[in-house]
């Protein structure tokens, strides 16, 4: 059977099935733990300094799969690269998808309704994730500057029909409520910014000791000039002598 419609796992009914125990697998409440469909949470260029912040918020309590957040990012990815360039902006997700979807067997064709029958609550198995989100949360954030305002609130707008609830898109300025940088990119910028403290060592090392030489050979230049005034004094008094 095909991928169901968002619409069938969208409400907040139970409880959260989310137990899954990484070191004792006895005590797993989930046998089987579908992957998630996610796999990016971080899109973009994180080391530029931007100026605005736009926030995608739900205006409802609701569930959102994980195929729906990939189908998100996906198309506000490409939308904003063709139109504010690659380099001229970054996404994040800021939800996880740590519920685990379940569903009973189920059979298409004549008389298939019969494999449902027997038992009044039937338990059903994971079948894929979804993130649990409260109203007024913000599910994507995405980091621009003035000039690509327009373009990231267009390229939200397209995303708003692959989200089973009511959508909100909100512009700010408060640039620090996206969080830290992606732990990589930490790694890569404190690397560059040792590369640069160390090269500008060097390059002051190597200034300073163009300053030694030049001291050195102005030092040279000197006692020559006076050895030269001495030899033309001795001359001028042996002449004077004569």
């Amino acid at each position: 059977m095909g991928l169901r419609p968002g619409r069938c796992y969208r409400l907040q009914n139970k409880r959260a099935f989310t137990r899954t125990a990484v070191k004792v697998h006895k005590r797993n409440y989930i046998g089987a733990t579908p992957g998630i469909r996610t796999r990016q949470f971080n899109t973009g260029n994180p080391l530029r300094k931007y100026s605005h912040v736009v926030d995608l918020i739900t205006d409802e309590k609701v569930q959102i799969r994980d195929n729906s957040l990939e189908a998100i990012r996906i198309a506000v990815n490409r939308d904003l690269t063709k139109n504010a360039g690659k380099e001229n902006f970054f996404l994040r997700i800021r939800i996880y998808p740590y519920h685990i979807l379940r569903e009973n067997k189920q059979a298409q064709g004549a008389g298939a309704d019969r494999v449902t029958k027997g038992m009044s609550h039937p338990y059903g198995k994971p079948i894929g994730r979804a993130a649990r989100v409260r109203k007024g949360q913000k599910i994507l954030s995405l980091l621009v500057n003035e000039e690509h305002l327009d373009a990231a609130k267009d390229a939200l707008n397209k995303a708003k029909p692959k989200l089973t609830c009511k959508i909100l898109i909100k512009v700010g300025t408060d640039i620090e409520s996206i969080g830290t940088l992606p732990k990589r990119v930490k790694r890569r910028k404190e690397k560059e910014e040792k590369e640069e403290a160390d090269k500008k060592a060097e390059d002051e090392k190597a200034g300073e000791k163009g300053k030694d030489e030049k001291k050195d050979d102005k030092g040279k230049e000197a006692d020559k000039k006076d050895d030269k005034d001495k030899d033309t004094k001795k001359d001028d008094k042996t002449a004077k002598k004569k």
